[in-house]
């Protein structure tokens, strides 16, 4: 029950970390929190993660043709941090190795593969996706680097919130 919890709580921060006003196009922290679900939680948790994490948003803000493109694909970046994540050791350098690789994967499935969808040319698609995603790395990569070995490291931990103790008080009498 904790770890539902735990994966709820990652969930709606999230969220709320997307609902806010005037935020950069793309940083968020959605692939820096599906790399250590996926890893712990498996390939079912990491697609399920990333796909309503996109469908709920849109839900909220404007559903519209590409959530479904882009919830199905980020349903498969939780699914390839599942197995990418079995196969390396959860570090700062391999979470962002992973967003790295992932971002760029992403954004041209998103941006660049569908762009004919909505009547542009993969040319101009590609030149026009060049400042975003390098913005989508520079947000992901951050994340990886900073957030996701904390929510490694918290959902490692059997206990939902942990206070540190001094190890010098902690046989003291008072």
């Amino acid at each position: 029950m904790l770890n539902k919890f735990k994966i709820f709580t990652v969930f709606i921060g999230c969220l709320l970390f997307r609902l806010l006003p005037l935020r950069a196009p793309n940083v968020e922290p959605i692939m820096a929190s599906i790399m250590p679900l996926g890893r712990k939680f498996g390939a079912l948790t990491g697609f399920l993660f990333g796909f309503l994490s996109i469908i709920i948003y849109d839900l909220f803000t404007h559903f519209g043709a590409w959530t479904w493109t882009v919830s199905i694909t980020y349903g498969l970046v939780g699914i390839a941090s599942f197995f990418y994540f079995k196969r390396f050791k959860s570090s700062a350098f391999n979470f962002a190795v992973f967003a790295f690789f992932a971002t760029i994967i992403f954004d041209l499935i998103t941006g660049v593969l569908f762009a004919p969808m909505f009547g542009q040319t993969m040319l101009n698609a590609l030149v026009m996706q060049i400042p975003f995603t390098a913005l989508h790395l520079a947000g992901n990569i951050g994340f990886a680097l900073t957030l996701s070995p904390l929510i490694n490291k918290w959902l490692a931990s059997e206990q939902f919130f942990a206070l540190k103790t001094s190890p010098s008080l902690s046989g003291a009498k008072i």
